[in-house]
């Protein structure tokens, strides 16, 4: 599964999100439309597919729950998960204290990536990426490696 895009989209007074067509149609049949939303690593919302966060909680639940840190790094990750699917209209019910969370109140951007869609109240998408590093190519070869060093097939 991998989805991609990006989205503009608005949340009604009710905290209800219509999922975009182009969404929808890259959803995976085994998510039933079935999602779990969670907090993101930053000011934004995650929506992961109900077999996708099965997957990634499966990864979550293998840390030690003895270290210190293990622990407080899974009640920090699981803090405010809900469970949630489509209605018959194609929209999500958005949890207040999930919007508050990412400061989304009506104009938001769903950026669609790997097994995930972030939610991003539209401005602070929109700074996000005007935020750009000053030296992108440094940046991705630093993350993604010195590409001499990689197989002709691993560039495809």
């Amino acid at each position: 599964m991998g989805f991609i895009g990006e989205f503009e989209c608005k949340i009604d007074a009710k905290g209800r999100l219509m999922m975009p067509s182009g969404l929808r149609k890259q959803l995976d049949p085994a998510a039933q439309e079935r999602f779990v939303l969670n907090r993101g690593f930053e000011k934004c919302l995650v929506l992961y597919p109900k077999n996708e966060w099965e997957h990634i909680s499966a990864e979550v639940n293998k840390l030690n729950q003895y270290v210190r840190k293990n622990r407080e790094f899974i009640r920090y990750f699981y803090r405010g998960a809900s469970e949630m699917g489509l209605d018959n209209t194609g929209r999500i019910l958005l949890p207040k204290r999930m919007l508050e969370y990412a400061s989304a109140e009506k104009d938001v951007v769903l950026f669609a990536y790997s097994n995930r869609i972030e939610i991003w109240d539209k401005t602070t998408y929109e700074g996000l990426l005007t935020d750009e590093p000053d030296d992108f190519a440094a940046l991705a070869e630093e993350v993604m490696g010195n590409a001499e060093n990689r197989g002709e097939d691993d560039l495809s």
